[in-house]
């Protein structure tokens, strides 16, 4: 097996590190302000119901509305009961148990999406499936725009 020397601008690189001490990093997390789940959840919430209100307006049909909002509430209540179920304090419990829990609250959430999208045809006569993807999808992508729009988040593009 052939060894690869390490290239100088890398090792210039690591000899550059230094963890910070303890005092560091609880003045680092001080500044980082957290991102809630629940402001997240709730903006979810908000760009459902913007969108609910814009197809309403730009079609001029009700059931656009309703459908986009429909769309959007297949994303916000199985994401807050994930959220809820996940966020829940377990003192004391084994790593196992919690990844299962995880895992089993993640398919949980998967099949209410799922039930909330087939009662959604069922709640909505004439439901537009056009609008109701636009507002699942506008709900999804708000992870993103959180990302984007958070403070703690560094904004640098490395080329």
């Amino acid at each position: 097996m052939k060894t690869i020397a390490p290239d100088e601008a890398t090792e210039a690189e690591e000899s550059d590190f230094e963890p910070l001490t303890a005092q560091q990093a609880q003045e680092w997390r001080k500044h980082q302000a957290p991102l809630s789940v629940w402001r997240l959840l709730a903006g979810q919430a908000m760009v459902g119901m913007l969108v609910a209100l814009l197809a309403w307006g730009l079609t001029g049909r009700a059931v656009a509305g309703w459908s986009a909002a429909c769309g959007a509430l297949a994303v916000v209540l199985p994401a807050a009961l994930f959220a809820r179920a996940v966020l829940r304090p377990k003192a004391g419990v084994d790593p196992r148990a919690v990844l299962l829990g995880f895992v089993g609250w993640e398919l949980a959430k998967i099949m209410l999406t799922l039930a909330l999208l087939a009662a959604a045809a069922q709640w909505v006569p004439g439901l537009s499936w056009v609008a109701l993807l636009v507002g699942m999808a506008s709900a999804m992508k708000m992870y993103w725009v959180a990302l984007w729009v958070w403070p703690g988040v560094r904004k640098t593009v490395s080329v």
